[in-house]
């Protein structure tokens, strides 16, 4: 009988976890990023303690999130009207999400980014050096990937209208050009930073969904590309 309470309560440990993952876009995210950190990890000389910090910090993240979930699911279970009270309770539980994920977030550059950087100078050299016929293959494609898209959603047309996002071409054309100048991977993170800043304000306004800013940041980038090759 013990036994069976206490598969039980796996049980329904587990179905919390895949209700959370289901229904919850943030938890989603958390745990596609946790997969491709944990991913990443393999290929990098981490060391014990490092490796334990890693899971310690993902699973805080994941943590924090869950709990949250349970408070917006009581509250919303206790009442539908608005109440200054339930509104702190909720604000209060997604800050304590934020702090794990902005913690996250220093982990990792922490862990890898001194790890990583070596490889960027490489990747930045061989995208100034490589042939530049490919980059205005990739920019055709995109262009006719981008029009596409118009077509299937019926927004705008294909040389007018919300795709793509001019915003996000704008600033991912200038974090590729910072990160080309500079070659220096620091300052091309904050840039980029900057540059999702941007683009998720746009998304924030809906004046523009998410594929319109992907387009637009991905046309901006090969522009850039394709001068910094011309002129390099």
């Amino acid at each position: 009988m013990k036994v069976r309470k206490l598969i039980e309560s796996f049980n329904f440990a587990f179905e919390g976890i895949i209700y959370a993952l289901k229904t919850q876009r943030n938890m989603k995210i958390h745990f596609f990023v946790s997969i491709a950190v944990l991913a990443l990890s393999l290929f990098f000389d981490l060391t014990r303690i490092e490796i334990l910090i890693l899971f310690l910090t993902i699973s805080i993240v994941i943590i924090a999130e869950m709990i949250n979930t349970s408070i917006e699911s009581a509250i919303d279970l206790i009442t539908d009207k608005y109440h200054i009270f339930a509104k702190i309770a909720k604000n209060v539980a997604a800050g304590a999400v934020l702090i794990a994920a902005i913690n996250a977030i220093i982990v990792a550059y922490l862990l890898f980014f001194h790890r990583i950087n070596p490889y960027s100078h490489i990747v930045l050299h061989r995208v100034r050096q490589s042939p530049i016929h490919i980059t205005f293959i990739v920019l055709i494609i995109t262009i006719f990937s981008t029009i596409a898209l118009k077509a299937y959603f019926g927004r705008g047309t294909p040389v007018q209208g919300g795709m793509p996002s001019g915003h996000a071409a704008i600033a991912f054309s200038l974090a590729t050009a910072i990160t080309f100048i500079t070659e220096n991977m620091f300052i091309a993170t904050l840039a980029v930073l900057m540059a999702l800043l941007v683009c998720q304000s746009r998304i924030e306004t809906k004046i523009h969904n998410f594929l319109e800013v992907l387009a637009g940041g991905i046309l901006g980038i090969i522009i850039t590309i394709i001068l910094f090759q011309i002129t390099g």
